[in-house]
């Protein structure tokens, strides 16, 4: 691999260019020294396959629930090569995604209790009607979204507002 701009390096690590050079700001990505003189590249930075490969652990890393503050431990990790720490990360964030996922199993029946309620026309499943079903349904939802730290979105305000 021939060296690259950084538009080349964000579309080998399939990012953007300003996700590229904020990861350069993090400390998370090396910034290279711009060539001087004559023969340069026109004072461009250039980044070779070292630069795409850690780009791309970056990525693999926040695809697995890392936060950038710990991804830049792990690539402290990966230099020193210590696996055994490297392991109880991986194995914290395992415990972290456990939470994380029944925390969305409850907004999901919370939601799906607002989506009975509300979904099958004007006086819902129960017959309440909307004021008392889709509001309440609505502020459930809310609330539990609000408990993990999820925006409630906001035609469910709409639909509590309206009725």
């Amino acid at each position: 691999m021939v060296s690259l701009t950084i538009a080349g390096l964000a579309r080998e690590g399939g990012v953007g260019v300003e996700t590229v050079r904020y990861y350069q700001r993090r400390g998370l990505l090396d910034t290279p020294q711009r060539p001087q003189g004559a023969g340069s590249s026109g004072g461009v930075r250039r980044y070779g396959p070292e630069d795409v490969r850690r780009l791309r652990f970056i990525r693999s890393a926040q695809a697995a629930g890392f936060r950038l503050e710990q991804i830049g431990d792990l690539l402290v990790l990966n230099a020193t090569d210590d696996r055994a720490q490297a392991r109880q990360l991986a194995r914290e964030q395992i415990a972290a995604l456990d939470i994380k996922i029944k925390e969305l199993n409850r907004a999901r029946a919370s939601l799906q209790h607002l989506a009975d309620e509300c979904g099958n026309g004007f006086d819902g499943p129960s017959g309440k009607g909307r004021d008392q079903d889709c509001g309440a349904a609505a502020m459930l939802a809310k609330s539990v979204a609000a408990s993990i730290d999820v925006p409630a979105s906001p035609s469910l305000m709409t639909i509590s507002a309206s009725g």
